[in-house]
């Protein structure tokens, strides 16, 4: 996932330079009427600076998804800065910059790992649920994976057509990683990883039909997981990422790279495990040349004693705490019928910061 052209194919699409929190407010945008007013579909792919030609091949035939394309790599960052709150790099993106993470992924590191690896699956999911939402007129539901029904229930409703999203992100996504070198091959790698997850996590959802709520018929259809379940499942392989060594051979057509496995004595990884080659920075002081923002005037949980702690997420220079006064609802009283009633209480809470 190249998310330099990312990062400006959303902001070509949804122009607009406020900022809410920080951050370009188009993160906090539902798809919608900011599509009303696309260019042609020239001006459109045409503009998008970087593309490789089956980048633009793509773009231009399937123009009606590509707007899902930029909502599943928002999805993508918000999962990942939900998943890395509480750590020392908190997958920070950086406004009005189409490095929208910095330098942090110019190394081949663990963060570069998920990060194309919760992006590409973004994607594959966000395209996945335009088509069974019907907004594209060039996909829509599964008719492929049923089989029979099983016991007590009939196929109904729309299945989510997960391998066509899939197909989408392999396509896109994975247009430019045709170099043959290590670092192309690792984000195919993680790419892949990342997609393939929705596909092991396809399930039954079913809907219960008869009187009185009973459950005397069910109509089931196959559906994509949560996506947050997607990302606590890529967070747990990051944590345990196979650390590789780059190795050169010479082919017809010149000298190839590959990736193989550092520790032999590990479990070699599967397709479905994230991997990396460099080490990543400790993330404690600001560091331009990394992208590294440290941790100072981060809040930290003073109780505990994970990385989200004040000690680690502090790199041991200490903390600050201050108290803060915040306006609650409180004492609510459900009345009859049917609405609720609050009082306005003020609160105390002790905030820690590290120094």
């Amino acid at each position: 996932m190249d998310l330099y052209l990312i990062g400006y194919l959303m902001c070509v699409w949804l122009s607009s330079s406020r900022v809410l929190g920080g951050y370009p407010i188009w993160w906090s945008l539902a798809l919608g009427q900011q599509y009303s007013s696309l260019g042609s579909q020239p001006i459109l792919c045409g503009s998008i600076p970087g593309l490789v030609p089956k980048q633009l091949r793509f773009c231009r035939n399937y123009i009606e998804i590509m707007p899902s394309v930029a909502e599943g790599v928002k999805l993508g960052i918000q999962e990942c800065q939900h998943q890395f709150r509480g750590r020392r790099w908190n997958c920070t993106t950086i406004k009005d910059n189409l490095a929208i993470f910095g330098p942090v992924l110019d190394k081949a590191t663990r963060e570069s790992a998920f990060v194309h690896a919760i992006a590409s699956a973004g994607v594959a999911f966000a395209v996945t649920r335009s088509c069974a939402e019907g907004t594209s007129t060039m996909c829509g539901c599964d008719s492929h994976h049923k089989g029979p029904p099983g016991e007590g229930w009939k196929w109904g409703g729309c299945s989510e057509d997960a391998e066509f999203g899939v197909l989408v992100s392999r396509e896109f996504a994975d247009a430019r990683e045709n170099r043959p070198d290590a670092r192309s091959a690792m984000n195919r790698h993680n790419n892949e990883a990342g997609r393939s997850t929705i596909l092991d996590h396809m399930h039954l959802r079913c809907k219960c039909h008869g009187l009185s709520g009973s459950c005397e018929v069910k109509t089931c259809w196959w559906a994509q997981p949560d996506f947050r379940m997607l990302g606590d499942y890529l967070k747990d392989k990051y944590d345990s990422a196979s650390e590789m060594v780059v190795e050169k051979h010479r082919e017809s057509r010149g000298w190839v790279e590959t990736l193989r496995v550092k520790y032999a004595f590990f479990k070699h990884p599967t397709e479905r495990d994230l991997v990396y080659y460099e080490g990543s920075p400790n993330f404690c002081e600001p560091n331009p040349e990394t992208g590294s923002f440290g941790t100072r005037d981060r809040v930290c949980n003073v109780s505990s004693h994970g990385i989200e702690g004040c000690d680690l997420l502090c790199c041991g220079r200490g903390h600050n705490t201050r108290t803060e006064k915040r306006k609650e609802k409180c004492h609510c009283i459900f009345h009859w019928c049917c609405y609720v009633s609050c009082q306005e209480c003020v609160r105390v809470y002790d905030v820690h910061t590290c120094k």
